[in-house]
């Protein structure tokens, strides 16, 4: 049975026809003809969805309503009357009804309306859901996450957190890389000392240098006085070298002697200090390939690789998507809500840019919104063709994206994966470009 519906009607052949038809589309009908005993019902048994007729004795469907509200506040109740006007209309939604349905009506219309109830009904027990899931992540300081593959990462870095040994964060950005390094820094005996980040893509190669070992008065045009570098303010704490792979071939032989030893001499100075800090670092990038290339130091690579971490993107997780958004509801909306079609919007999209592209459509949307429900209007131009509001299906595209992405996870290479496609190589390489896999 798809939903549990409570059906009241003070007409005996209403009630017949509407159970027939709706239990022919796959709901468990429950009918009263007297309304008094569908309170009774209320009390003690619960519902999905309620049709309650607006012309009844002894009570009629207004006061059904308010019944409903006060004992089932989570059933989604539909009026139904042949005897519509505006004013009932209002008044039905301003009590909280979810719809108005006038008589008379086919059964196939009838069946479709209310799947599209249900879906919405679904849907707003999973926000409710999501609501309080959030509540008890955030209470425990925690990156929020129903993904296994999410939770497994988070597992190991929980397990690494208690020691001293580098790691190494992978993922695309806007991933989570530096909330996670935060994450294991929070988590370690350093959590009292500093979590210094340092992005290694902003700084040229000589400020760099300076930036991470500090200098000292005159080594270079501009250095007017001694400066401690961020090991030395991280003393007792943890660095996080932000997109490691970019950082220049000089730097990294200092970086890989800092690593070793925990010792540096500041630039422009022959003493050589030394300070207690964990390092972490993150990439974009395949450093493996970068050293391969010979781009990158292979001895540095396997120092700063003793533990890997790799965040999965977030088309691969989607089951975090609705999470998220109520994350970022709660950031940015202190109580937004967000319309089913939006959501279901959202759940369809590829974000190629990850959390961060989520996030910055959410922080949009709620302003565009000015207090209401987001909904489709509210979202990027992109985000419109993607719901559909009475099915939720897929395009075609959208199928294809998703069945490559979950071949490419089984499969243990490209050509395999091409293989259980039946395509040839150069069009899994075409279509992987096309969905961002």
């Amino acid at each position: 049975m798809k939903a549990s519906i409570l059906l009241v009607d003070d007409e005996p052949n209403i009630v017949k026809t509407v159970t027939i038809g709706l239990e022919a589309a796959g709901f468990a009908v429950t009918s009263y003809l007297n309304p008094l005993q569908a309170v009774e019902a209320m009390r003690e048994k619960s519902f999905d969805i309620a049709f309650f007729d607006l012309k009844m004795q002894p009570i009629d469907g207004m006061q059904l309503l308010r019944h409903a509200r006060e004992l089932a506040p989570d059933l989604t109740v539909v009026i139904m009357t042949a005897h519509g006007s505006i004013d009932s209309a209002v008044e039905a939604m301003r009590l909280g009804a979810h719809d108005y349905l006038q008589k008379p009506f086919e059964l196939s219309q009838l069946q479709h309306f209310t799947e599209k109830v249900y879906e919405v009904h679904r849907l707003r027990n999973e926000i409710r859901t999501l609501r309080a899931e959030i509540e008890r992540l955030e209470g425990d300081h925690t990156i929020v996450t129903r993904s296994e593959a999410m939770k497994s990462v988070l597992g190991l870095a929980e397990k690494m957190a208690g020691s001293s040994i580098s790691v190494l964060i992978e993922g695309e950005s806007g991933t989570g890389k530096e909330l996670l390094a935060h994450l294991i820094h929070q988590r370690s005996p350093r959590a009292s000392g500093p979590f210094v980040t340092v992005n290694c893509t902003a700084l040229a190669e000589t400020i760099l240098e300076s930036e991470l070992f500090g200098h000292v008065r005159g080594a270079f045009t501009g250095a007017v006085r001694d400066r401690q570098g961020r090991f030395e303010t991280a003393d007792g704490g943890t660095v996080f070298l932000d997109e490691i792979g970019e950082v220049p071939p000089n730097v990294q032989v200092k970086l890989l002697r800092f690593l070793q030893s925990k010792e540096f001499d500041r630039v422009g100075e022959s003493t050589t200090r030394k300070v207690d800090v964990r390092v972490l670092a993150a990439t974009n990038r395949d450093l493996e390939s970068s050293v391969a290339a010979g781009t990158f130091r292979e001895d540095l690579f396997y120092r700063l690789n003793a533990v890997r971490l790799k965040l999965p993107p977030l088309r691969e997780r989607v089951e975090d998507i609705p999470l998220l958004t109520q994350h970022f509801l709660k950031k940015f909306g202190a109580g937004a809500e967000i319309d089913p079609d939006a959501l279901r919007a959202l759940g369809g999209y590829v974000w190629k840019g990850n959390v961060r592209e989520l996030e910055n459509v959410m922080e949009r949307a709620v302003i565009l919104s000015r207090g209401e429900p987001i909904r489709l209007q509210h979202l990027p131009e992109e985000f419109q063709g993607i719901a559909d509001p009475g099915k939720g299906l897929l395009s075609l595209e959208q199928v294809e994206q998703k069945h490559i992405m979950q071949v490419l996870r089984l499969a243990k290479d490209l050509e395999e994966a091409a293989a259980i496609l039946g395509i040839d190589p150069t069009t899994l390489w075409r279509k992987r470009k096309k969905y961002g896999l």
